[in-house]
């Protein structure tokens, strides 16, 4: 096995402080209801993502622990949120459906509708910008 010398020196992880601000946010897709909770870095950007659905020890909770994790390790070492919501928004499998977000009609997947919360509220377009 060919072992591969890295073109760049590794990314240093900006951990979030102790004691953070952070946001939880309510929402039902079908019959499915969970609360999304973002835990920001001091200067209000996005450093972790946090999900409740489902009974703790189910298949749905452990696989939304695991992209929660992964999500907010891959935030923390560098990657844009931007580039992180590219990754995940328009996945589709179940839960997937009508949701009880007005601003986020319809969802293809929690992942999707995690995608497309935090753009909407986490994300300045070019028309919040002018």
């Amino acid at each position: 096995m060919e072992v591969l010398a890295l073109t760049q020196p590794p990314q240093t992880r900006r951990s979030l402080p102790a004691t953070r601000r952070s946001v939880t946010h309510k929402f039902a897709i079908k019959r499915h209801e969970g609360y999304l909770t973002i835990g920001l870095h001091e200067d209000g950007t996005v450093g972790e993502i946090f999900i409740k659905m489902a009974k703790e020890g189910s298949t749905l909770s452990g696989l939304i622990q695991a992209y929660c994790r992964a999500f907010s390790i891959a935030l923390q070492y560098g990657l844009t949120l931007e580039d992180a919501i590219a990754r995940f928004k328009g996945m589709r499998f179940e839960p997937m459906g009508q949701t009880s977000n007005p601003d986020i009609p319809e969802a293809l997947s929690i992942v999707d509708y995690v995608a497309r919360y935090l753009e909407l509220h986490y994300v300045k377009s070019a028309e919040n910008a002018a």
